[in-house]
């Protein structure tokens, strides 16, 4: 499903150059559940970024469901995300102006679900998350770990074939936390391929394969 062959990702600057990630080779699996660690700085949201179609500005091939990613344009990347990904992200990226149920019924409105399989979807995943008394509030007006909350119920909604997860219990309590790595582990039985970022061994150990990045180096698998 996912293949990376030599990928780099690099900065310039006035007399050189920064690397952040370096000659990255690596594959994944329909259906696996990889999890990539390593110290603040080691390329690890940097590649993630990258697996998620969100930046296109890199060195070296990556196929995403036999797509050649390093040659598409950015609109087909988009379209290939929105068909195939759903991305929790470390800082949430919920949209201010919008509520929680607005929030989450965007997804599926990317994949011109029926205005009445959007309500009745959006009523299943507030159940789930247990946030059905937050629908009508806006991001600022939830806590960090609400946000969280809302954020991996966002990139499950529309069952993504890959879920992509930046520190998902980063803002959770371990109750919380608990909660929604059970959740990913029950959608990754069910076929759904789930990268995830994070410092947590705990969290980690849901993984059924460990990516160890170090100054932007693959140093063990």
């Amino acid at each position: 499903m996912i293949r990376l062959k030599n990928v780099e990702k690099s900065y310039a600057y006035k007399g050189g150059r920064t690397w952040v990630l370096r000659r990255i080779d690596a594959e994944i699996r329909q259906g696996e559940f990889v999890t990539i660690m390593g110290p603040s700085g080691a390329g690890k949201s940097t590649l993630l970024g990258i697996l998620g179609l969100l930046d296109g500005a890199f060195d070296g091939e990556y196929w995403f469901v036999d797509e050649p990613v390093h040659a598409l344009k950015q609109k087909h990347r988009n379209e290939l995300h929105k068909a195939y990904i759903g991305f929790v992200f470390q800082q949430y990226h919920l949209i201010d102006d919008l509520t929680v149920y607005e929030n989450l019924e965007i997804p599926l409105s990317y994949r011109d679900v029926k205005r009445s399989e959007r309500q009745a979807q959006v009523a299943d995943i507030l159940d789930r998350f247990n946030i059905v008394g937050k629908k009508d509030l806006f991001p600022n007006q939830l806590s960090g770990g609400q946000q969280q909350q809302v954020a991996v119920a966002r990139a499950v909604i529309s069952e993504p074939k890959v879920i992509l997860a930046d520190e998902p219990t980063g803002s959770l309590h371990s109750s919380q936390g608990q909660l929604i790595m059970e959740m990913l582990k029950e959608l990754n039985e069910q076929g759904t391929t789930i990268v995830q970022v994070t410092h947590d061994d705990k969290v980690a150990a849901y993984g059924g394969r460990l990516i160890q990045l170090a100054d932007g180096w693959m140093v063990d698998e």
